[in-house]
């Protein structure tokens, strides 16, 4: 019996000839493994080459145990990433962290310090002053601290307060600063602004005049049979500095009047700077008695 296919036996050797050029062509398009070309580099040149005898870092990493899926991340959640580091680098360049600062006192309490910028358009700045007491851990800690308060252990306070410094009206003055502070434990508030202008004479002296309004709040603590009440005290004061600007000393001249007062109390002044922030100061001033006050310190001051 004799089979045939439409192909015909004369036709097979062309087809398998087809195949056959098929499969060269597949393989020409397999890209062959990459080899590095050798090292040729000069021996006065800086790059670096392989070698067989460098450590072999991967030597005491378990391959199969590494988490690859810390590299599953996509473009959005990398952007993420590097976008919060640079706002908290910026945060951290520009300060505007809480700083908290701790001085120990005499009487065994510590000062407690702690202030934060909120704004930096106008200046704002919010923070607290805090008289930390420590408790006594024995009779002989117990016994110094009421020897060092009148026989009374130092008892815990604070305040919070807020600043901001703010451009002024033209040629009407130039800064504009507001201060408010509540005291809690005293009962105590304050509200203060200050108006302040400053008139160049010359290279060496400038002139800075400065008007500024405060109220103080006093409540006092309702007991049986009376109730408590609250009393206010408005204060207004004017001063005029002239600086030298060569020598760092300051001359001060001003004068305070206050509800309470009812008169003008006049007060003189002078600083003068030794170096960097250390400074010393004196005035003379009136008091609501009719006697004068003086005074003369030194210390260092820093303002921010």
């Amino acid at each position: 019996m004799e089979f045939s296919t439409d192909f015909g036996w004369t036709r097979l050797p062309l087809a398998a000839a087809f195949i056959f050029g098929s499969v060269l062509t597949a393989q020409a398009q397999i890209i062959p493994p990459f080899s590095p070309p050798a090292a040729t580099a000069a021996p006065d040149d800086d790059t670096e080459t392989a070698d067989v005898n460098d450590p072999d870092v991967l030597k005491d990493i378990d391959v199969e145990k590494l988490d690859w899926s810390q590299l599953a991340i996509d473009a959005g959640t990398l952007n993420d990433i590097i976008a919060a580091k640079k706002r908290a680098q910026a945060a951290a360049n520009s300060g505007s962290g809480m700083n908290w600062s701790t001085n120990a006192n005499a009487n065994g309490s510590s000062a407690v310090t702690v202030k934060q910028s909120v704004s930096s358009f106008w200046d704002a700045r919010v923070g607290a002053d805090m008289t930390v007491a420590k408790e006594p851990t024995t009779m002989s800690e117990l016994l110094a601290q009421k020897a060092a308060n009148g026989g009374n252990l130092p008892q815990s306070s604070g305040s919070a307060w807020a600043a901001a410094t703010a451009p002024g009206a033209g040629p009407v003055w130039d800064k504009t600063a507001v201060e408010a502070r509540v005291d809690p434990g005293a009962e105590q508030s304050k509200l203060g602004a200050s108006l302040t202008k400053s008139v160049p004479l010359s290279n060496d002296y400038s002139l800075t005049l400065q008007n500024g309004y405060s109220v103080n709040q006093q409540g006092t603590t309702a007991l049986p049979g009376v109730g408590g009440h609250i009393t206010r005290n408005y204060e207004t004061d004017q001063s005029a500095k002239v600086t030298i600007t060569d020598t760092g000393t300051s001359i001060t001249a001003g004068q305070t009047m206050s509800t309470t007062d009812d008169k003008w109390l006049r007060k003189v002044g002078a600083e003068q700077k030794l170096f960097d922030n250390v400074t010393v100061s004196g005035s003379v001033g009136e008091t609501s008695q009719g006697a004068i006050n003086k005074s003369l310190t030194a210390g260092f001051k820093k303002s921010w």
